[in-house]
């Protein structure tokens, strides 16, 4: 006699805000987990660069030494380095432990959006409104880019790298994917500025938002439009979207100051998360628990599942 299987337990959204962070840095421009999910990093409009224990929210380390606002900020695979960008024009390699600047990398015409290192730490990747990406080897003492990308036609707003695959949105309205390993640029043509790509987890398909209040999702390899996601307003800044740990749902910030979740195969809205009253800058999904960070003006707040409030997850 066959039992019938269980039934799949739905997937559980962030939807309990479990905790404010008020990261006295100005107002927050972006919000990032780390690589393993235990830290937080926060970009300010003071300059400052925060580090913070997701358990504790302690705060474990300032760094200053941009000359202006941070926009972005990411941390290697093994926690000892940060790279971050700045509105002035430079990208600065930290030692976490230390705190100090291992160096200042200059070459951008304008202020730098997005940075990213790759999977081995042993390359920074950064895209600045002055239309290209600039590649930086973190391992020499040469302060020239290895390579520079300037295929796109107006400014770059956001970058993501997975092993050989660069993914770059632009204020241009196209979305570029590069295949570092085979020298190869694949373009998808969105019409409206870009302000944030990712990759989906298994990555099969890209996300990406743009000023027309349009999160779309595409297949990598041919272009095909798999999902819009509408509803959330987006006119004119530069939000972050993102999927799900486990790709079953797209997020986004919105101007009214509301985390939107979509169901990714339905494109039905699954959640309206109120974070407050002013434009949600920049958000960060849990690399595998239900976790969201969300940043707005000076604050950062963290939501989680239901099942997840009251214990000691992040």
């Amino acid at each position: 006699m066959a039992f019938p299987q269980p039934k799949p337990e739905a997937p559980q959204l962030p939807q309990h805000l479990h905790r404010t962070i008020d990261c006295k840095q100005g107002a927050v421009r972006a919000v990032r987990f780390n690589a393993d999910g235990n830290y937080l990093l926060t970009c300010g409009s003071d300059k400052s660069l925060k580090l913070w224990s997701v358990k504790g929210e302690a705060l474990l380390k300032s760094y200053s030494g941009h000359g202006y606002e941070v926009l972005d900020a990411d941390s290697s695979y093994d926690n000892s380095q940060i790279c971050s960008c700045s509105s002035d024009k430079t990208v600065i390699l930290w030692d976490v432990g230390t705190g100090q600047v291992t160096r200042k990398l200059r070459g951008h015409a304008g202020k730098v959006n997005c940075v990213q290192f790759n999977e081995e730490a042993t390359v920074i990747l950064s895209g600045s409104i002055d239309g290209t990406v600039r590649c930086w080897d973190t391992r020499s003492r040469r302060f020239e880019p290895i390579q520079v990308l300037d295929e796109a036609r107006d400014g770059v707003s956001s970058l993501k790298v997975v092993q050989h695959e660069l993914l770059t949105g632009s204020v241009d309205g196209r979305v570029r994917r590069y295949d570092l390993r085979m020298g190869q640029l694949h373009v998808d043509y969105i019409g409206s500025p870009i302000t944030c790509v990712c990759f989906s987890q298994d990555g099969q398909c890209t996300l990406s938002s743009s000023l027309d209040s349009t999160v779309r999702l595409l297949d990598k390899s041919t272009g095909e439009m798999l999902g819009e996601y509408t509803g959330h307003k987006m006119k004119g800044y530069k939000l972050d979207c993102c999927l799900s740990s486990k790709d079953t749902h797209v997020l986004s910030c919105s101007e009214d100051g509301h985390v939107y979740c979509w169901d990714l195969v339905e494109g039905s809205l699954s959640l309206k998360l109120a974070v407050g009253k002013a434009v949600v800058q920049s958000l960060s999904f849990h690399p595998t628990e239900t976790c969201l960070l969300t940043a707005m003006e000076g604050k950062v707040q963290s939501s989680e599942a239901p099942s997840m409030c009251g214990g000691d997850s992040p």
